[in-house]
């Protein structure tokens, strides 16, 4: 296949597999194709057990592909742990746990994610001369963050423990970010506001992004791209006009024939 002279990520017949080398092996992605743009907003939806995770994990290198290639950049990252992957790529998940250190405060995470990808090295963290810029940072989120920058993460509400993972996350404009299910987990009000502020950031910022939702309206109102994953393979790729004209009727109409 051809690759794009802008494609952030492209992934080329991905196959994985579940147990294995077992009688039970079941193939969980089958000879997968997507290409990413800059700047595209991809919002994924499928059913359970679609291999929407699995699609996540593959781009994050935190399980092995079983055929196919995976590039960043047309750089292929069969040899690039997850670690080094940070460097270019971020991820929210729906767990607000895991996004945070729980016993850092506010302020160390987000200098902890301010060196996300870099050399550790035992020279002074230097956390003063950021708290003003780290409040500006929190004040966007419009939840009341910008008070607790010596606030242990644990000691936070879901969802502003939630809006710092998107903020660590996006704070050094990776190339991609994936974004899990992360208002999942929330209550209705805290998800909508966490969303119109991701919203707000991937547009204004450009950002590239991949945002697995189950909310239909979610992915018909955010996002200039949409994809469905039924059962390790996409069976819809729609974008820009395309993607506008569609509604939740349609949509529903079409998961209404997927087996």
């Amino acid at each position: 296949m051809t690759e794009s002279a802008t494609a952030i990520l492209t992934l080329e017949n991905i196959v994985t597999y579940a147990n294995r080398h077992t009688p039970n092996q079941t193939t969980i992605l089958k000879n997968l194709n997507l290409t990413i743009e800059a700047g595209e907003f991809v919002t994924v939806l499928g059913t359970n057990g679609a291999g929407k995770s699995t699609l996540f994990n593959v781009i994050a290198g935190t399980i092995p592909i079983d055929g196919g290639r995976v590039l960043h950049l047309g750089h292929d990252l069969a040899k690039v742990s997850p670690e080094k992957r940070a460097q270019f790529l971020a991820r929210v998940f729906q767990d607000p746990k895991l996004g945070t250190a729980p016993r850092m405060t506010v302020s160390e995470n987000l200098l902890l994610a301010l060196k996300r990808g870099q050399r550790r090295s035992f020279s002074p963290r230097r956390l003063k001369q950021h708290q003003a810029g780290f409040k500006t940072l929190l004040a966007t989120m419009g939840n009341g963050l910008e008070e607790h920058l010596d606030t242990a993460t644990e000691d936070l509400s879901g969802g502003q423990r939630q809006a710092l993972s998107f903020l660590m996350a996006t704070q050094q404009r990776p190339d991609l970010l994936l974004l899990d299910e992360h208002t999942a987990a929330l209550d209705p009000k805290t998800s909508d506001q966490l969303m119109t502020q991701t919203n707000q950031t991937i547009t204004s910022q450009h950002l590239t992004c991949l945002m697995i939702t189950h909310h239909l309206d979610d992915a018909l109102k955010y996002g200039n791209r949409l994809i469905v994953l039924n059962a390790g393979e996409i069976t819809l790729d729609v974008r820009g006009e395309e993607k506008s004209a569609l509604t939740k009727t349609k949509l529903l109409e079409f998961f209404g024939r997927i087996e």
